[in-house]
């Protein structure tokens, strides 16, 4: 097994991650400024943003952007993305769920979430978002949906065959390996102060070529490239191998969907 240690895993990823990375469907940001009527005053906090996927987009409907993540790697990607698409609202912060109250965080109408949230102690959280965001404010959890939701493209798993070879069927994440939490986010939003909830989806088929699906797994921290250590490169060979030989044209389609649950209080 490559050595390699959790600070290493996700800043690997970054430039992976802002470049392949589909994001979320435009419907996405609509409903959301029509929903709470963003009009480039209010204020909106994305945690665990990673390189700004939720926040690059947002800093155009709304005054300010404050983006927290623990991982320097990703902020700096986020701050390249930013200068290079003159946003200028947008505060980059090192910081995660655990160090929310001690931010001194200005209160904000939103707070998103994309995948970070299934890493958090996510009762705890909430119960921190609550001294935080406004009274007619809502937590807005960002996702492709849970697995099952839609049928897997079949070239999918051939990705999966060369990945185990190369570091088993586990996904590793961090120094543990990721499981889907068992409790749905819904369950967990319900208990919590954010008890109202909306569930909305988005589906769009994104076609890859193979340059951007292999760099696409890349951006994951369960075959990154601190993962694959030394390997990495004998890995991408097998892979577009791999890749090449189910589908010779180049060109994969994929079903992506955005699903956006958004929770308010009662």
């Amino acid at each position: 097994m490559t050595s390699y240690t959790p600070d290493e895993l996700f800043p690997s990823t970054a430039p992976y991650y802002a470049r392949y990375r589909p994001g979320y469907a435009q419907a996405f940001y609509d409903t959301l400024a029509t929903r709470f009527a963003l009009n480039g005053t209010q204020r909106i906090l994305d945690l665990g943003t990673g390189t700004g996927v939720l926040a690059l987009p947002l800093a155009e409907l709304v005054g300010h952007v404050t983006a927290v993540d623990p991982e320097l790697g990703m902020l700096d990607e986020g701050r390249k993305l930013t200068a290079q698409q003159d946003i200028t609202n947008i505060d980059w912060r090192r910081g995660d769920s655990t160090t929310l109250l001690s931010m001194n965080l200005e209160p904000v109408l939103l707070t998103v979430m994309g995948a970070a949230f299934h890493w958090m102690d996510r009762d705890q959280t909430l119960r921190d978002l609550d001294q935080i965001i406004e009274p007619n404010g809502a937590v807005v959890l960002a996702s492709g949906g849970a697995p099952g939701d839609i049928e897997p493209a079949p070239w999918l798993q051939v990705i999966t065959d060369v990945r185990t070879r190369y570091l088993g069927p586990a996904r590793r994440a961090g120094s543990s390996t990721y499981t889907h939490p068992k409790e749905r986010h819904q369950d967990v939003l319900a208990r919590s102060p954010f008890s109202t909830i909306e569930t909305a989806h988005w589906d769009r088929t994104v076609t890859r070529t193979l340059d951007e699906v292999v760099g696409l797994q890349f951006s994951y921290s369960y075959s990154s490239p601190a993962q694959l250590g030394d390997r990495k490169d004998a890995f991408e060979r097998d892979l577009r191998q791999a890749l090449t030989d189910f589908n010779p044209d180049g060109h994969f389609d994929e079903l992506v969907r955005t699903e956006a649950v958004i929770a308010t209080r009662p």
